[in-house]
């Protein structure tokens, strides 16, 4: 939906009412002043702002005016559960459903006004900052600019152990409202905003639990993980902020992989670091970066060697690398019960047999039925199976049939016919699962592996669920470039999933795509996974298997802007993109252009 409500005028500027559909078709609120002036050859640019915990996009509104850009349009939306969007007031899903709003909303108003993402710079306050951080993190969008305002990267909760109460009183009885203790006059010395915000109708003090858990582990991955961000970056840091701890924001900037990145701090200012009593000096510091990002040539590093070098690449190095001292204890000790609760645990003897990176482990995580030995095999196995890596799993495969779904839908809209190819399918569980409904609709379906094991399997799976005529399962080698590009018939619609994140070599993913882009007919359509994070990196490498002759299973996390580049290279155009809460798997689709 994308029709004017109201037209009211704040600030001296004018500005038109929306309302669009998010991921979950919630109806979501923002706001749009037009630009009053357009430079002569260059394209729309635009301001897109998130504001900070409990507010509204509202309270945003006299920056249009005050920053002075009058060659840019401006935006403002109003978060899921606050101001007025819908949504429970200071509830929603998950932190990473609120994350997943932003890249429906930038999608959304590139496409219902005329924008491209590299023409926009985006600006956040408080929460709102944090959000921006996390969905540059996990969805790497060709955004020109971020700027962060006293980014809550760690919110002072005053209360010793307050975090860990909060997270024990949802574990005991689930989520939880928690009331914001912050007066106005904590938050800025403008009188004009302490009164506004006192008054506000649409502030909205309580917050979820589940969401305040939430913003601290998405602000930590980002820190830990903030060298694989490459997006230019300008920090505000307000030098006497009573609500987040500065420490963090410097960590942040000082870890940022951008080639440009700028912090300031701004001596004697409260959190509400846009609505300031002297915010000028902000304003300034804002207006000259939007202005110089805007009048450089876009930066776009290229990503595709960082399977050489890089932080990421030396972290990988590392984990390969024997450890000493205590450290070897610890971890052997983990071998150890790894080894004995495969003595119990069903899941924990597949991987051990088979590796726990094989078609074999993730057809049995999947299914998720604890399965061993006695009441107690089963508790083991259960823990297992809900280790955050494989609940992860899961939902990627939620993912995965969304996609798969969303791109048959596609293709009957373009009249094309629905050739399948899964590239690496393991046993097939997670296509079958998503095609069945329709298996109708399909004109072929082609599944391949290299495992003997799963290639049999899925043979028996295909006949099982009758769709036997029309598909077949054969063994192939997915990094083979002419073998993929001479798939037969040529499929509208590619799929590998899981495979890539295994791999740290570009080079055998960069022949797989190629066979890929050979194969997949022209507006055809590939479905890709990518693990840009995984928080048992270190676990994983020192404990687990993996199916390669039972050496270590290490892992190197790809960025998600190194995965789309690789994508691209290859003559694919990403059109969306689906991430767990976590951040740890994506699923992605692009177009064969």
């Amino acid at each position: 939906m994308n029709q004017p409500i109201t037209q009211p005028v704040k600030s001296g500027c004018a500005d038109t009412e929306h309302l669009f559909n998010s991921h979950d078709g919630s109806e979501l609120f923002y706001r749009h002043w037009a630009a009053t002036e357009q430079i002569t050859g260059k394209a729309k640019q635009a301001v897109v702002m998130f504001h900070r915990g409990h507010e509204h996009g509202g309270r945003m509104g006299h920056l249009v005016a005050e920053l002075s850009l009058s060659h840019c349009d401006f935006f403002a939306w109003d978060a899921r559960g606050l101001g007025r969007s819908a949504g429970e007031r200071g509830h929603a899903e998950s932190f990473g459903s609120m994350v997943q709003d932003i890249d429906c909303f930038i999608r959304h108003i590139c496409q219902h006004h005329d924008l491209k993402p590299q023409d926009i710079v985006v600006l956040g306050q408080s929460v709102g900052a944090v959000m921006l951080t996390t969905w540059v993190h996990d969805y790497a969008p060709d955004i020109r600019a971020m700027i962060l305002a006293a980014p809550a990267f760690k919110v002072k909760l005053y209360v010793p152990f307050a975090r860990q109460m909060i997270a024990l009183r949802q574990k005991i009885s689930g989520v939880f409202t928690v009331n914001s203790y912050v007066k106005a006059h904590y938050l800025s010395h403008d009188p004009k905003r302490i009164e506004s915000y006192n008054n506000d109708p649409l502030i909205t003090r309580p917050i979820a639990s589940n969401i305040l858990l939430d913003l601290y582990q998405a602000a930590e991955r980002c820190i830990t993980d903030a060298h694989t961000i490459t997006t230019p970056t300008l920090t505000l840091v307000s030098g006497s902020d009573w609500v987040v701890e500065k420490a963090p924001q410097y960590e942040f900037m000082a870890r940022l992989g951008s080639r440009d990145k700028q912090l300031i701090e701004l001596p004697g200012f409260f959190h509400d670091t846009l609505g300031e009593l002297h915010r000028e000096q902000a304003l300034k510091e804002i207006r000259r970066f939007i202005n110089n990002s805007f009048a450089a040539t876009e930066d776009n590093p290229d990503l595709k060697q960082a399977d050489k070098q890089g932080q990421g690449y030396q972290n990988f190095q590392s984990l390969k690398q024997p450890v000493t001292g205590i450290q070897r204890y610890y971890w052997d000790l983990l071998k150890q019960m790894t080894k004995l609760g495969a003595k119990f645990s069903e899941g924990y003897k597949l991987g051990q047999t088979t590796g726990f990176d094989s078609g074999s482990t993730l057809d049995y995580v999947y299914q998720n039925q604890p399965q061993g030995k006695g009441w107690l095999g089963r508790i083991i196995d259960n823990s297992y199976l809900n280790s955050i890596g494989w609940r992860g799993i899961r939902q990627r495969k939620t993912n995965l049939e969304q996609l798969i779904n969303q791109a048959i839908n596609q293709l009957q809209q373009n009249n094309l016919p629905i050739h399948i190819a899964d590239i690496a399918a393991g046993q097939g569980r997670y296509i079958l699962d998503a095609i069945e409904p329709r298996k109708t609709e399909i004109e072929s379906l082609l599944l391949r592996d290299f495992s003997d094991i799963n290639v049999t399997a899925g043979n028996q799976a295909l006949q099982q669920r009758g769709f036997d005529g029309f598909s077949e399962f054969q063994q192939g080698d997915a990094f083979d470039q002419a073998s993929v590009a001479a798939i037969e018939p040529k499929p509208t619609l590619g799929i590998v999933s899981g495979l890539y994140e295994l791999f740290s070599d570009n080079n055998m993913i960069r022949r797989s795509l190629a066979g890929l882009a050979q194969a997949i007919k022209s507006n055809g359509y590939l479905i890709y996974t990518n693990q840009p994070w995984h928080p048992q990196q270190e676990l994983i490498a020192r404990v687990l298997t993996s199916h390669q002759d039972g050496q270590q299973w290490v892992m190197r996390c790809r960025s998600q802007r190194e995965m789309d580049q690789l994508i691209e290279e290859a003559g694919f155009e990403k059109c969306g993109q689906l991430i767990d809460q976590w951040g740890i798997f994506s699923v992605s689709i692009a177009r064969r252009k």
